[in-house]
């Protein structure tokens, strides 16, 4: 598919060419200035660049060897959200360092009796003067310990319907009253979190959007959400990929073994059948179109892909599959794996989430069913 990015003499192109001849090894700051975070955006947060120029600037800063600031929830998620219905104030105030990765942000949505149904959080906020006290409980906030700022959800009028009276915060994630304990997922790690409020003040002028109309901006959180997900790597954009894995079968002189082969195959095909969905996305971008509910598609089925390919790269590893550390590589016929990699042997314990998090398997075929099928609402 020919996307019909700028030719090498397009003045765009050499522009930041010069840029990065000028700013070899950029800050986070510098890129955040120059509109390179995020160039899709107005200014002077971005360059309001169209999609030719955005991945013009991808591939530039990739052959460059450049990296965006690392701020997933920051960037992919609330950064949209202050830009769609933030004040000039609070966009001053909290884009530039949350585009330069200098302030870290988290999620503060689900809750122990609201995960896929999240409207029925229970969270409550009570103005109180200049002020909002919070009380109530959040969980599965991945990088909670670590964030300067939560995005959070509360309900400001309980008298409301379900879908009312919700409203949209920005939360210091270090003032008084917040609790923060660690979730400890099978992986080992220390991503996820549990986060208790207990008569948390958080400061008027930190709503975003109008009172009680919060929903409709979680709405545009999650909207990015499911887009930030579906990356190229096989757990939610990142990581290994089906062609690593590939690529690591080739070095090793393939695999003995025919049904292993069919399924290496398959998860292959998975992820060229991946590829295309995501060109089709762009393109239709490119062609002024919106994506829509295809974000969810793709979602839905890189998630399970994800599983897929893990679970290969398990049972190619052999007996060694069960060691922690393990990987996919060595001599099919001997060793079956050499103890050291562990990037399959993580990401097998990982990918059991990515059906979970960021929105369940049945939202997004839920979603799929409404707005691509025109099937009734669930029930």
């Amino acid at each position: 598919m020919d996307l019909g990015l700028p030719g090498e003499d397009d003045p765009h192109r050499t522009e930041v060419r010069e840029w990065l001849a000028a700013h070899p090894h950029p800050t986070g700051r510098q890129l955040a200035e120059a509109g390179y975070v995020v160039p899709h955006w107005a200014p002077p947060f971005g360059l309001d660049a169209d999609p030719l120029t955005q991945l013009m600037i991808d591939e530039e800063l990739r052959v460059a060897g450049v990296r965006r600031p690392i701020n997933p929830i920051g960037i992919g998620w609330a950064g949209p959200t202050l830009m769609y219905a933030g004040t000039v104030e609070q966009k001053e105030r909290w884009l530039w360092s949350l585009l330069s990765g200098e302030e870290f942000w988290c999620q503060l949505f689900s809750e122990p009796g609201a995960g896929s149904d999240l409207a029925a959080l229970s969270t409550r906020a009570v103005r109180d003067g200049d002020s909002y006290v919070v009380n109530g409980q959040k969980v599965w906030n991945s990088y909670a310990h670590i964030a300067k700022w939560g995005i959070l959800l509360a309900r400001t009028d309980p008298a409301a319907t379900k879908h009312q009276g919700i409203s949209y915060f920005v939360c210091p994630m270090d003032a008084p009253g917040i609790e923060i304990r660690p979730l400890i997922d099978m992986t080992g790690e220390h991503a996820f979190n549990e986060v208790f409020f207990d008569d948390v003040r958080i400061p008027a002028d930190h709503l975003i959007g109008a009172e009680h109309a919060g929903w409709e901006l979680a709405k545009v959180t999650l909207g990015n959400e499911r887009v930030s997900l579906s990356g190229e790597g096989a757990l939610w954009g990142m990581g290994p990929t089906a062609d690593d894995l590939v690529e690591l079968v080739r070095r090793a002189g393939g695999v003995p073994d025919p049904s292993l082969r069919d399924r290496l195959v398959s998860v292959w095909v998975e992820s060229q059948i991946l590829r295309v969905l995501r060109l089709r996305m762009v393109s239709a971008v490119l062609a002024g179109k919106a994506p829509g509910a295809e974000a969810s598609v793709r979602k839905a089925i890189a998630d399970a892909h994800g599983q897929h390919v893990m679970g290969v790269a398990r049972d190619l590893a052999g007996p060694f599959g069960m060691l922690s550390g393990s990987g996919p590589v060595g001599g099919w016929g001997t060793s079956g794996a050499v103890v050291g990699d562990a990037t399959w042997s993580r990401g097998f314990l990982y990918s059991p989430a990515l059906t979970v998090g960021g929105g369940t398997a049945e939202v997004q075929r839920n979603i799929v069913a409404e707005k691509v099928l025109g099937l009734p609402r669930d029930p």
